[in-house]
């Protein structure tokens, strides 16, 4: 096991062997757990709650950058971590420390008393219980899967709920249509609590403005009363009564866009004295999130590229919504400077992969697949196959390491290469040295 892992997954290990990863949405055993607690979820500093399909991190995320821009001190729960299990709990703007995560962990475990949990279960619960421990202005809660019976759902007054873009995913666990997952992520929306909602397709929007009017959520929907979008070099955010004029966020691509605008917009509906437009310019152009559109700069895969001339990318989507917003993101670059892309790619074996293949096709990349340590994982010469089969240059490796040296070989000059298809794959890049860890 990597020296990268701490002292607290003695007890994750523990947890795991007695809630095994396996999903079961239900909020009751959740509740129950929550009692054994005291209530943490009561005791929460003012909650932003975050659903949807993509684009939550990175909405988390500045939101983040901007409350603390703001000079508010921030909790964050998010999921799935990258490398290391204290990313997912940030506390009053710092990642949990491994002992009081491990403290944590072992009061909830004990609480729990060996009933049945899942893991997530375990694990939200840790993070409200640390919340609630620890001063902080704000509190935002990334939903783990779906909204109705996810598990962090027992917050029953939140400020504000967010709902990005909603998409086919965890089709298994949410449905086979948009109209059945939009229903899902839904499921946050609470009585007189304002909603900040992206733009959706018309059947998840139809969906969601549905579960709203049935439970009294007033709704700012984007493209509606609200919106945002770029104007020359600058962010544009148009509330319903000003137009506030920003700077492009930090981070890469173009989908950013509506993530930034849907952060601004939540943001603004705390109705904080202290979220300024100045601070809501700091947090955009300040705000940092891993394996999203991310350049590796550091780590020996980074100074091979570098050796080599080029540029080397990370990203975890692992959807064909994620995909398509990927592919338009590269596109742009390579208008700049005409450089070929390579694609080194791994996903789950449960992931739409044609649709995911589909949304290169106009790049025309060498596709490189590619395995990694989970054993949902498809198998390299599954994916060649899927990629080749839809007219894509593709290439099964046994790793990255093999992949990227095809990819460097594969043209001249060298392409631009971007890893991505899972969130798995992108935290096994960052564990591979200590200066790409997520902090």
């Amino acid at each position: 096991m990597s020296d990268h892992l701490q002292a607290h997954d003695a007890a994750l290990e523990r947890l795991r062997a007695l809630h095994p990863l396996r999903i079961d949405l239900s909020l009751d055993r959740m509740l129950r757990l929550c009692a054994a607690l005291g209530n943490p979820q009561d005791a929460l500093p003012p909650v932003i709650h975050v659903a949807g399909t993509n684009g939550k991190g990175s909405s988390v995320a500045m939101l983040r950058a901007i409350a603390e821009a703001a000079g508010l001190r921030v909790h964050v729960f998010t999921s799935p971590h990258l490398v290391r299990f204290a990313e997912r709990i940030r506390l009053a703007g710092h990642l949990i420390t491994e002992a009081h995560l491990a403290q944590i962990l072992e009061r909830v475990e004990a609480a729990n008393g060996g009933l049945p949990i899942t893991f997530f279960e375990i694990t939200a619960a840790a993070a409200l219980l640390a919340f609630a421990e620890v001063p902080a202005d704000l509190c935002i809660i990334e939903v783990g899967l779906g909204g109705v019976l996810d598990a962090t759902n027992v917050v029953n007054a939140p400020a504000v709920c967010v709902i990005t873009p909603v998409d086919l995913d965890h089709k298994e666990f949410l449905g086979d249509t948009i109209a059945k997952i939009a229903a899902e992520k839904a499921g946050i929306l609470k009585r007189g609590v304002p909603a900040i909602i992206a733009r959706q397709t018309d059947e998840g929007g139809a969906v969601i403005e549905a579960m709203a009017r049935k439970v009294g959520a007033p709704l700012s929907i984007m493209g509606q009363s609200v919106d945002g979008w770029r104007g020359e070099d600058r962010l544009l955010v148009q509330t319903e009564d000003r137009l506030l004029d920003l700077p492009l966020p930090s981070l890469v691509g173009g989908h950013q866009i509506g993530n930034a605008a849907l952060a601004v917009l939540a943001a603004l509906a705390l109705n904080h004295p202290m979220i300024t437009e100045a601070a809501i310019a700091k947090g955009l152009t300040e705000v940092q999130w891993p394996a999203r559109f991310q350049r590796l700069t550091a780590g020996p895969l980074a100074d091979k590229a570098k050796a080599a001339g080029t540029d080397l990318w990370l990203d975890g989507g692992h959807n064909p919504h994620a995909a398509r917003a990927l592919a338009t993101g590269l596109g742009e670059l390579n208008a700049r400077d005409g450089r070929p892309t390579a694609i080194i790619c791994g996903l789950l074996a449960n992931k739409d992969a044609v649709g995911f293949f589909e949304a290169f096709k106009p790049l025309a990349p060498n596709m490189f697949t590619v395995g990694f340590g989970a054993d949902a994982a498809a198998h390299p010469l599954d994916l060649a196959k899927t990629a080749t089969d839809l007219g894509l240059n593709a290439t099964a490796c046994k790793d990255v390491d093999q992949a990227l040296d095809l990819a460097l070989a594969s043209q001249d000059p060298p392409p631009r290469i971007m890893i991505c298809g899972s969130l798995y794959l992108a935290g096994e890049v960052l564990a591979r040295h200590a200066r790409t860890w997520p902090q």
